[in-house]
């Protein structure tokens, strides 16, 4: 039956994908040839040309929804973020697709606006879809609809967390139907469940009752059993499911990768280990850092002369810090203070009236002019726009030691600036509050976060510089 249920509600979305391609494009083409929104019109294809390009366009977004994953059953994904960022890649993997076809088959008649438009729109109204799609179900389950019945193989500590969990989650659509334990007795609750049974009598239980997932929950000093359990399991025709006792050592979202038949366990998700992700982010990355380069060259001109006349020394601070995968660069920065000797501050922290800053310093340390220069990093590929704040060797040194985790920044490019940065942690604040921003963006990163930090340390400025 939950099959069923299954293959109706993807058969349903597929059909509602569809419909919402076919208005996305009637929606560009309205755009597009209907105004003048993009300028003047001149001769264009008629609406039927474009029509018929559906035949071809549809089932191309169905495929690469279906390789994608948009298909998948997200009952136990909390957030819409994830399906949010696959449908992003399916519409601009479309559009390239869809315009090197037309310069291939030489097509120069079809409008590359309507296509960008098009891509815009399907986004646009995906997303909505599927917002709305997931709110209708997570209300039909919240009334005890469309549920799945989970039997729990267990009653410790593992199991009881997992418990706990889905019934707080009642959105998610399951029914737990009780447990079979090792130490509890029958008939004994553990929360609001109910022990129903021993761990032994798994296959009479599988035998008689209709589960839809079964979750073996047991400690390590049982799991001598767990393939006797396994084996039972799918004797009866259930896939088995099994929580690790060494859950506790995982990260949020752990990932796995195959050697050969061996499952590799990723104790930490780095979304920039994707090799589309980080692309997004390189590219962003260069686009921004050009951009940034020509609007902001006025200052740096203006900057430049002013250090050179208020002070002896050059203009552009060199200094190393410790970046990617713990590999020492030369960070870019304008020279702000008086020429120090390089192994008396090298462990030296910047103070707020700090004695060692130029008068001009003051003032482009406060503004974080001085951090222009690091554009030119980025376009190195030392650097990116949005990162964790590189530090200098005898910091990272110093903090690996005192720090838990501190080196997990290091799984990305640093930037000029952060996550933590604009939640204040910069200057004489905690190492240990920033640390822990910093791996959050590390192990959350989605490119609209990068646009939001970027936005806000516009708005706001990196508090507490000095």
């Amino acid at each position: 039956m939950i099959k069923q249920n299954q293959r109706f509600l993807n058969g349903a979305l597929i059909a509602i994908d569809a419909l919402v391609i076919v208005v996305a494009l009637v929606c560009a083409w309205g755009l597009r040839f209907k105004t003048t929104f993009f300028g003047p019109l001149g001769r264009y294809l008629p609406f039927e040309n474009y029509l018929l390009l559906t035949l071809l366009i549809v089932p191309m977004y169905l495929v690469i929804y279906y390789f994608f994953g948009l298909y998948n059953p997200y009952r136990d994904q909390s957030s819409i973020i994830p399906e949010i960022f696959q449908i992003l890649k399916v519409n601009f993997l479309v559009f390239v697709i869809l315009i090197a076809m037309l310069f291939v088959i030489n097509q120069p008649d079809y409008s590359r606006i309507m296509l960008f438009l098009l891509a815009v729109f399907s986004t646009v109204f995906a997303i909505i879809e599927r917002f709305v799609f997931r709110k209708t179900l997570r209300y039909i389950r919240s009334k005890n609809r469309n549920l799945k019945h989970i039997l729990i193989v267990g009653d410790g500590e593992l199991a009881r967390n997992f418990a706990e969990k889905i019934n707080r989650r009642k959105y998610l659509g399951y029914s737990i139907s009780g447990f079979l334990g090792y130490k509890h007795e029958i008939g004994e609750k553990i929360g609001e469940i109910e022990v129903i049974g021993k761990i032994n009598e798994l296959e009479e239980f599988l035998s008689i009752h209709n589960y839809d997932r079964v979750i073996i929950a047991i400690s390590l000093k049982h799991y001598d059993n767990l393939t006797e359990l396994v084996d039972i399991c799918e004797s009866q025709g259930v896939k088995a499911e099994i929580i690790s006792d060494y859950y506790k050592y995982l990260p949020a979202k752990p990932s796995v990768d195959m050697i050969g038949e061996l499952p590799i366990i990723n104790i930490r998700y780095v979304p920039l280990d994707d090799v589309f992700n980080n692309f997004i982010k390189k590219a962003s990355d260069i686009v921004v850092a050009l951009i940034a380069i020509i609007i902001t060259s006025p200052i740096m001109l203006i900057t430049a002369i002013v250090i050179k006349l208020s002070s002896p020394g050059p203009i552009i601070f060199k200094q190393e810090r410790i970046g990617f995968r713990k590999k020492p660069f030369m960070m870019y920065k304008f020279r702000s203070m008086k020429v120090q000797d390089e192994s008396k501050e090298v462990s030296k922290w910047t103070t707020e009236d700090d004695p060692r800053k130029t008068k001009i310093g003051f003032f482009i340390r406060k503004t974080s002019i001085d951090e222009l220069p690091q554009f030119f990093n980025v376009l190195k590929g030392e650097m990116s726009v949005v990162g964790p704040r590189p530090e200098r060797p005898y910091f990272v040194d110093k903090f690996k030691k005192e720090i838990p985790k501190y080196m997990v920044k290091h799984q990305v490019r640093p930037g000029l600036t952060g996550w933590a940065q604009i939640h204040g942690c910069r200057g004489n604040t905690s190492i240990k509050k920033r640390i822990d921003f910093d791996i959050e963006y590390v192990e959350t990163w989605y490119f609209g976060l990068d646009v939001l930090i970027m936005w806000k340390t516009i708005v706001r400025g990196n508090t507490n510089a000095y």
